[in-house]
């Protein structure tokens, strides 16, 4: 037990199943080639197979060492979902199922990964904040929405014809996807003042509530990375304590054979 638990914490361990994780994603791009998914099909399956089995014999040397523990770990639930349901499916005619599962694979570098699973655990401490600026983002589309249809509706039907053609073309413009030369130019053509609608919309949403978001998934972020370093530095503490103790002890012993 303790030989399988030193493996599963070797960082060597964890470095191998990282690599083998990005080369299964090389392995499931190259197959979106036909000719050499066609000519390697053989080779493919058996390496694949192969890395299913390092997976699955990972997991459950991991749940071996940690038992109960393991699945406290979202992140475990994660891996074991992920290779499981590969295993379970693997033989089965649900093959766009299986797929998934396969594709899904990839995702679990982020639990390899410590800067990676902290960018996600401040993704998912920021949905709260990034809800709410979400909803104000919904009620501001809203309005414009509206507005663009009642002033536009006539200038460019195709674009803001009814509430819902503009709330699309909305998102486009959100998105700063040709919306100069495909939608505001024509309609400033005709109507002058409506580059304040445009631009006034840009502004809010694209500029400030984007930013807002991106400023919370990054205040936690470092919340994250401030709570890792006062926890490696309490270990840092702890083990110098310890090597104090270790040094008083061997003056001590050094003291005790000299009488």
């Amino acid at each position: 037990m303790e030989y399988i638990r030193k493996l599963v914490e070797d960082t060597r361990f964890h470095r191998f199943i990282t690599t083998l994780i990005v080369f299964n994603a090389v392995l499931i791009g190259l197959e979106t080639f036909p000719p050499v998914y066609q000519r390697y099909y053989t080779v493919l399956i058996i390496i694949d197979i192969l890395i299913l089995a390092i997976f699955t014999l990972e997991v459950v040397l991991k749940m071996i060492v940690l038992k109960k523990e393991f699945f406290s770990n979202p992140w475990n639930i994660f891996d074991f979902i992920v290779v499981f349901g590969s295993l379970i499916l693997y033989s089965t005619p649900f093959v766009s199922v299986l797929r998934i599962f396969r594709i899904l694979r990839v995702f679990r570098t982020i639990t390899t990964v410590p800067t990676l699973r902290r960018i996600v655990a401040a993704l998912f401490m920021a949905i709260p904040t990034i809800s709410s600026v979400l909803l104000v983002m919904l009620i501001i589309f809203y309005v414009y929405a509206v507005l663009g249809t009642s002033f536009y509706s006539d200038v460019s039907p195709e674009y803001f014809g009814n509430i819902f053609l503009s709330f699309v073309t909305l998102f486009q413009i959100f998105t700063l996807e040709s919306w100069a030369s495909g939608i505001f130019r024509p309609i400033f053509d005709q109507e002058p003042s409506s580059w304040l609608y445009f631009i006034s919309f840009i502004v809010v949403t694209t500029f400030i509530m984007i930013n807002l978001i991106v400023g919370e998934i990054v205040n936690n972020a470092q919340k994250i990375s401030e709570e890792v370093e006062q926890d490696t530095g309490e270990i840092k503490e702890d083990t110098s304590e310890i090597k104090e103790l270790r040094k008083e002890i061997r003056e001590i012993k050094e003291m005790l054979q000299q009488k």
